[in-house]
């Protein structure tokens, strides 16, 4: 039992270190009016959920280790208290401190070691990056969000649909009912993560209709079927994300929401974990039918931000929990929408995060995946 323990020790030390020194050096360059935003963080919060993040990690470590011996782990789902207790952890306003502490510019002397720690930590591949010298970046901001080089990933021509992200695919396959699965054998509302197939100034959904009446909304051609794709960023990932296909964006909604992990222990734990969270739901259409992409929020990922949507802000207490907000890209100059191309960039995260893809298409759609396979923007996710 010593080495697991040591083991477990060590790897809870390695994902605090970073935190813990970006406040030290925040306490000595970071504006006046951050630190008294993070002087008001209830400590209680921290010590309740401290513990509690230790069993955990505890308990995820156990999974793992059964999983190297091939054992299949039926899920254990979050009880109604133990979501409770982890949303009450104001992980909104330690996204938006966290959001600050990204901004503020480190010396030139620090950024070597910071931006290598990172890099060890996460296994980040820095020969990709369009700038490899660490010193370009002044912030962990900039770093997070560095481009890569042209050649990095090839934009995959023979398929429909390529993946618009880096990162790990938690699920995919035909919706077959309401209940979507975010990982194998837990699942989350159709109707909840998406919202009214209508927008809220139009025609209000109808409480009474059933949830495969919903489904049967999105799904627009006879002969189609609904689809769906699970992206995992982990930090160490490439955070932008990109156009899956061509198609039209005419729709954007947004629901404020928790910032709950995403990572896939999280989504093995808590049923409906993408509804909680904050998320931009884009929704158009492809030669196909429907299409929609969602850019689910998490902690530390306060921050998603579409390129052509300046009105979007998230993670901002002008918004309230449980509402959404939507936008319409057509207007009367513009009749369609936003025409994205596949691999055109479209957005990106402040760190790692989760994208969703729905979508309608043919009944011999294929999808070319295997569950838990890494995966690079630009490489095939399925075609017909």
């Amino acid at each position: 039992m010593v080495a697991p323990v040591g083991q477990l020790y060590l790897r809870l030390l390695r994902e605090v270190t970073p935190w813990r020194n970006s406040l030290l050096h925040c306490e000595i360059t970071a504006p006046s009016h951050f630190l008294q935003a993070l002087r008001k963080l209830p400590l209680r919060a921290f010590s309740t959920s401290g513990g509690y993040a230790g069993y955990r990690q505890y308990e995820k470590y156990k999974e793992q280790e059964l999983e190297k011996l091939g054992l299949e782990i039926p899920p254990k789902l979050a009880g109604y208290w133990e979501v409770a207790l982890y949303k009450s952890v104001p992980t909104r306003l330690l996204s938006r401190a966290w959001g600050r502490l990204n901004q503020v510019e480190l010396p030139h002397w620090l950024r070597g070691p910071v931006y290598s720690l990172y890099i060890w930590t996460f296994g980040v591949n820095m020969k990709e990056a369009a700038v490899e010298d660490l010193h370009h970046y002044r912030n962990l901001s900039e770093f997070f969000r560095r481009k890569l080089k042209p050649q990095a990933r090839p934009v995959c021509g023979l398929h429909s649909v390529i993946s618009p992200s880096d990162g790990k695919i938690l699920n995919f396959g035909q919706v077959k009912n309401c209940e979507v699965e975010q990982v194998k054998g837990v699942t989350y509302s159709l109707e909840s993560f998406l919202g009214p197939r209508t927008s809220a100034g139009d025609l209000p959904f109808s409480p009474d209709t059933s949830c495969s009446s919903f489904k049967n909304q999105l799904v627009t051609r006879e002969g189609n079927e609904l689809y769906h794709c699970v992206i995992y960023l982990a930090p160490g990932d490439y955070h932008c994300f990109h156009s899956p296909t061509d198609w039209t964006v005419s729709h954007r909604r947004h629901f404020p929401g928790s910032l709950m992990s995403v990572n896939p222990g999280m989504a093995r734990w808590i049923k409906e974990l993408f509804c909680h969270n904050e998320r931009v739901v884009l929704t158009g259409d492809w030669k196909h039918g429907f299409f929609s992409l969602t850019a689910v929020g998490a902690t530390n990922v306060g921050s998603i931000r579409i390129y052509f949507d300046r009105d979007l802000h998230t993670n901002s207490p002008e918004y309230s929990k449980g509402s959404y907000n939507d936008f319409s890209f057509v207007t009367h100059a513009n009749k369609e929408g936003i025409p994205m191309r596949k691999g055109e960039h479209l957005g990106e995260f402040n760190l790692g995060s989760t994208i969703v893809l729905i979508f309608e298409a043919p009944k011999d759609f294929d999808f070319k995946l295997k569950a838990g396979q890494k995966i690079r923007f630009g490489e095939a996710l399925g075609s017909l």
